[in-house]
């Protein structure tokens, strides 16, 4: 999403600095468009491929999903969790904004000889009813609709009354979060009423929009490994390439004759944040696991 791009941009960004008027129905709609036409440019799901297929499982087995299990995935993407959940039996409606991931999503489950429901959805308004699932689950998707106490809502209106909730979050203080700093400066301006993506790896923020509602069992920050780059500045090429807030970003400085110095930002970026060789480069990537169950 364009907000993706300059989350974080002013340093000592909070929830409560971030909030303001929430955009008009027209306005949001054209938003939504614009989230699914960047989220369908680059190439997302060789992205997942290179680096994110771990957090997937690693939300599913936290989560506790087992056979007979009626599970939604927001923000599924192209399955990443949803896909595993289903390896284990459980019902899975996968819900993506942008139906190109969808139909990505869907190929992989059906060369597994997987059956998975997927469908067109917002985050912040889903088409599904109250209490519908036994697990609602996100893995670094839902993070990026831009109205969080909406999304919150919606997971909890959806999951049943000792049901599970459980995301997968970038933090603020790690690489992602740095990275969207980085490209911030370069991007087009933010969404009315929008808040940073990485908020929701904020234990913070999390407690704060869920409240009383989601009782958590697991407020954990762990670090995902990259090594698929041979040199650190190939991480950054990768994410011109596939990406799309990179790709929406650098756009952007092009437009302003600033593309070379957001070329120059990203690989100070990936040589600062590359914690292995000039050679073989490896990145940690800090992000939190919030499981709870709904009360």
């Amino acid at each position: 999403m364009l907000w993706a791009t300059w989350a974080l941009r002013v340093g000592g960004m909070t929830a409560h600095s971030m909030r303001g008027p929430l955009p008009s129905s027209a306005s949001n709609s054209e938003l939504k468009a614009r989230h699914r036409a960047m989220w369908a440019s680059g190439d997302y799901p060789s992205m997942v491929e290179t680096f994110l297929l771990p957090l997937g499982p690693r939300l599913v087995e936290a989560c506790g999903i087992a056979a007979g299990m009626h599970v939604l995935d927001v923000a599924a993407g192209t399955g990443n969790a949803s896909i595993p959940a289903a390896e284990r039996g459980a019902s899975v409606t996968a819900s993506d904004l942008t139906p190109e991931l969808l139909a990505a999503g869907r190929s992989l489950a059906e060369a597994q000889g997987l059956e998975l429901e997927w469908v067109e959805a917002d985050a912040e308004n889903l088409p599904f009813d109250d209490e519908s699932f036994d697990v609602v689950m996100s893995s670094i998707g839902a993070m990026f609709a831009p109205h969080h106490r909406d999304v919150a809502d919606e997971l909890v209106r959806v999951c049943r009354r000792g049901g599970t909730i459980g995301l997968v979050s970038w933090t603020p203080e790690g690489m992602l979060g740095a990275l969207f700093r980085t490209m911030g400066p370069f991007a087009p301006p933010p969404p009315p009423g929008g808040q940073p993506p990485p908020l929701w790896g904020s234990e913070e923020h999390v407690h704060e929009l869920f409240g009383d509602r989601v009782e958590f069992r697991t407020l954990q920050r762990d670090v995902l490994e990259i090594t698929a780059f041979e040199r650190p500045r190939d991480y950054g090429e990768h994410f011109k390439a596939r990406y799309g807030p990179t790709i929406a970003a650098r756009a952007n400085a092009r437009k302003t004759g600033r593309e070379a110095e957001f070329d120059e930002a990203l690989n100070r970026f990936c040589d600062e944040w590359n914690r292995g060789t000039s050679d073989r480069a490896r990145f940690e990537k800090e992000y939190l696991l919030a499981v709870g169950t709904r009360q």
